[in-house]
């Protein structure tokens, strides 16, 4: 079953400042729990419910330099895209690389809550800030939401289909999508032919190869989502599958934080900030030289 969300008793205080409860009780306001898929991980994780806020930190995964971040700047709270905790472990130790950020977030008393796919198939949601970067217009879900569940109906599902203002080519969008999205070392890299004309593109923020079947069912010209994997990509192009656009896991769904910071600003009293951190995995990104550049390093 999809977690419960948290009811928290009403009490007095005498600080003018937002509390842990208050900023989850917007949170579930606008990506109630009850959305999200059942073997997911959501909501509070850390923190005194009735802790003031003064100052949140936005980010997409909860690692050790996201951490520091959030140390530096004093914030009282992190809200994270992905779960820290999704799978079960059986220790907490600080020795431990979960266990030493947790340690680290009670000290400081930092409290974490995590929206991920609740977020996910909100409308609006973390696609729809990523169709909204590249310039998407007549939005409607890749996916919608199943009819009987809770998020089913109001236009949430996951991933977004829209159109372009103006056709692109492949190469055109890849390049057009790069410049928009936030930088990263791997960049965006394209399947198809490079002249294709796109109209039409569905888009799905993080791991998205699932829903390529879908993509070939709503006739779109383009896919993007990220971490696209070797043989269901082949086997979906030759297929006669829309064209395809892989970007990193964060950089899709790195737009949706300024979303959520304006959810947040709502509050007063609550400075958010959104973290730039690039948390993907790949540092450097290196091509071969073309034929008519010159090679450097040692002559084979």
């Amino acid at each position: 079953m999809p977690p419960t969300p948290v009811s928290w008793p009403a009490v007095s205080t005498t600080t003018a400042l937002p509390t842990v409860a208050d900023v989850v009780a917007e949170l579930e306001r606008r990506y109630p729990p009850a959305w999200a898929e059942e073997w997911d991980r959501v909501g509070l994780v850390l923190g005194e419910p009735y802790a003031a806020v003064r100052r949140v930190l936005c980010v997409v995964d909860v690692v050790p330099e996201t951490v520091a971040e959030a140390l530096a700047a004093d914030v009282d709270m992190i809200v994270a895209h992905h779960p820290l905790l999704l799978r079960g472990v059986s220790s907490m130790a600080p020795t431990t690389y979960k266990g030493r950020i947790i340690h680290q977030l009670i000290k400081a008393d930092i409290a974490l809550y995590v929206a991920h796919t609740n977020a996910d198939v909100a409308a609006p949601g973390v696609s729809d800030a990523l169709a909204n970067r590249l310039g998407l217009v007549d939005l409607r879900p890749l996916q919608p939401s199943r009819p009987g569940t809770p998020a089913a109906g109001s236009g949430r599902g996951t991933g977004r289909i829209g159109r372009l203002p103006q056709p692109m080519a492949l190469a055109e969008l890849a390049r057009h999508a790069a410049a928009v999205l936030p930088a990263t070392a791997a960049g965006v890299r394209a399947a198809g032919d490079p002249d294709r004309a796109v109209r039409t593109l569905a888009v799905c923020g993080g791991a998205g190869d699932s829903f390529l079947a879908d993509a070939t069912a709503a006739g779109v010209d383009a896919y993007l989502t990220a971490d696209l994997r070797h043989h269901p990509a082949g086997e979906h192009l030759a297929t006669n599958g829309p064209a395809l656009l892989d970007a990193t896991h964060w950089a899709t769904e790195r737009p949706w934080l300024d979303d959520l910071a304006a959810v947040l600003r709502t509050a007063p009293g609550v400075d958010t900030l959104v973290s730039d951190l690039d948390t993907g995995p790949w540092t450097v990104h290196a091509t071969a030289p073309s034929a008519s550049e010159p090679r450097t390093g040692p002559t084979p």
